[in-house]
């Protein structure tokens, strides 16, 4: 869809204590020499500290540095990734509750890995449609430090799961990057891609079971898709989502000047997707985030912070953002930048 008048005024990270790949404990010589083949140097360990508390750190930061305050926020739209409260409890209430907003509507858009882009189309039709509101928002946080998990083991070698949150205040005012398009999709028939053979039901007195993505992918590839056809579908669907936001901001790819995805093998990324759209793989911003890890949602809006802050972002600048997550889910976003934040560098 083609968008008008949405603009993302301010962005906020907070990334806890950085572990190099060479620190990485249970994982041995092979795997880590694949990390570094793929140029992923570490990750971010959040320990004990709860994912919706560094939700509340990025969104005070970014609140700050728009041009609204916490009495301005209409809405609140937070992306769950992996473990955020406790059952039955709710993760927006909390982070409200902590920044000391007003009464104000709160969503939890649980797409995962996708879930900064889901809240922003979200907030979107918030600010444009009906509720006219004036500034939404968006929040996503993960911890991934549990024996439940191995975030250097269970997703092979093309990506490590870092800890961390991001935000952004997006409004109808302006910004430093105004929103020109926003398309996503879900290919359903990849849903059982990430659900493996696990349970609908829900759970029935066993003990809590180990997380293992990677042995749910082997058994859909064994069992239901090879991994060929895995991979030409999911891509051909995810090239289509991201062409539809090209032709809505009436845009070319010769257009865009910068590429943002989530944190994966960057060599996967340039031949899976700028490639086929036939952009230059240096406009691909990758370098910054091989050394983040892949953060759940928060991944697309950690590097347009980094590249806001060390001023590589210029006005004109056309930013393509897209990601991806289980379901599958696919979106793609164009931004144009309009200014460079006070928060930023000039180039």
């Amino acid at each position: 869809m083609r968008v008008e008048d949405v603009y993302i005024s301010s962005v906020g990270v907070h990334l806890p204590d950085w572990v190099s790949v060479d620190d990485a404990e249970g994982i041995g010589d092979y795997q880590r020499g694949e990390f570094k083949a793929a140029g992923l140097t570490g990750t971010y360990l959040a320990g004990d500290t709860p994912a919706v508390d560094m939700a509340v750190s990025a969104a005070r930061s970014a609140i700050e540095r728009s041009s609204a305050n916490t009495a301005d926020i209409d809405s609140h739209i937070h992306g769950s990734v992996y473990y955020q409260v406790p059952e039955g409890a709710y993760a927006p209430g909390y982070i409200l509750r902590e920044l000391g907003t007003g009464n104000i509507n709160s969503f939890d858009i649980q797409q995962g890995c996708n879930g900064m882009l889901g809240a922003l189309e979200v907030a979107i039709g918030q600010l444009t449609g009906a509720a006219k509101m004036q500034n939404v928002l968006l929040t996503t946080a993960s911890n991934f430090t549990t024996p439940l998990f191995n975030r250097w083991m269970d997703f092979g070698t093309n990506s490590v799961y870092s800890d961390g949150a991001a935000a952004a205040v997006v409004n109808s005012a302006g910004g430093f990057a105004k929103v020109r398009s926003m398309n996503s999709g879900t290919l359903h028939e990849l849903e059982k891609w990430h659900r493996g053979e696990e349970s609908l039901l829900p759970p029935r007195g066993e003990s809590s079971k180990h997380f293992n993505m990677g042995e749910r992918s082997q058994h859909f590839i064994d069992n239901e898709m090879p991994l060929p056809q895995l991979f030409e579908s999911f891509f051909k669907f995810d090239l289509g989502v991201i062409n539809d936001s090209l032709v809505d901001a009436g845009m070319t790819a010769e257009d865009i000047t910068k590429v943002i995805t989530i944190n994966v093998d960057s060599r996967m990324i340039d031949q899976a997707l700028m490639r086929p759209l036939g952009i230059p793989a240096d406009r691909l911003c990758a370098e910054f985030g091989k050394s983040v890890g892949h953060s759940g949602g928060a991944d697309i809006f950690i590097t347009l912070d980094h590249l806001a802050r060390t001023g590589q972002l210029q006005p004109g600048d056309n930013v393509l953002m897209t990601s991806q997550g289980p379901g599958w889910i696919c979106s793609s976003c164009i931004l144009t930048i309009t200014e460079v934040p006070s928060w930023g560098e000039p180039k």
